[in-house]
């Protein structure tokens, strides 16, 4: 038979216990000298192993979110924009938008901040135990035409709609032609009142048209999905990149 010791390390590397495998013993050792009753090194075990298994599964959620950069609210200079509503931000990152499947949208020009803002807040979701995913609009349509190509457009949609907020990033910097846009409305027509959407845009709406090949029809339609439910955040001011360019 096993000794007991082995067993027990068996035992907890079956159920996945790192932490408690790591530190039982040491932790049992500093029992002894504090000295700690018997629920008291239960306690700080157990609570080891809950913060230890906390961290990494948000380390994956962050991971699974594929952002280019990680972004914080704390981060975001309040001062560059000549115009925001800086309460509707900080309302938004008490994440009630994801319980109620609703959608954001960042709309102003190149350089505002609003990238920054839909990965913090995505950021913050992902610390607070939801799924998300970033992804640019035309890397989605590129995606997605690729793998109807192949066949397999059921199984590449299910990626954009299987987490609880997905950030479309840089719609309208780029022109949509119709099959991108036909995707692209998949995407939004599927996840609306099922999932969040995150997403930025330089275009304001009335030229939504301009951006889906001109087809007035499907970018009334993709607007209609995406605005029922949904804040939108408008920035106005200079592109922050820009400000320490010569002037002219």
């Amino acid at each position: 038979m096993k000794n007991q010791p082995s067993l027990l390390s068996e035992h907890l590397a079956y159920l996945k216990l790192k932490y408690v495998a790591d530190q039982y013993g040491p932790l049992a050792d500093e029992a002894i000298r504090q000295p700690w009753d018997h629920r008291e090194y239960l306690r700080r075990l157990i609570e080891g192993e809950y913060n230890d298994q906390r961290q990494r599964r948000v380390a994956a959620r962050i991971k699974s979110a594929r952002f280019p950069v990680i972004k914080t609210l704390e981060q975001f200079n309040w001062t560059w924009p000549k115009k925001i509503n800086r309460l509707a931000v900080q309302n938004l990152f008490r994440l009630e938008f994801v319980a109620q499947n609703a959608n954001v949208v960042f709309l102003g020009n190149v350089g505002t901040g609003k990238s920054h803002l839909a990965t913090a807040l995505g950021y913050a979701a992902c610390l607070e135990g939801h799924s998300v995913l970033f992804a640019g609009a035309i890397e989605v349509i590129n995606d997605l035409q690729a793998a109807q190509k192949n066949g397999g457009l059921k199984r590449a949609l299910k990626k954009y709609l299987r987490p609880e907020i997905v950030i479309l990033d840089e719609v309208g910097y780029l022109p949509i032609d119709q099959k991108g846009a036909d995707l692209l409305f998949q995407v939004i027509s599927q996840r609306y009142e099922r999932g969040s959407i995150l997403l930025t845009t330089n275009k304001p709406f009335k030229q939504w048209g301009s951006i889906f090949n001109n087809d007035s029809t499907i970018a009334s339609a993709v607007l209609d999905r995406l605005l029922h439910h949904a804040e939108t955040i408008v920035i106005e001011g200079a592109s922050y990149r820009m400000k320490d360019q010569p002037g002219d």
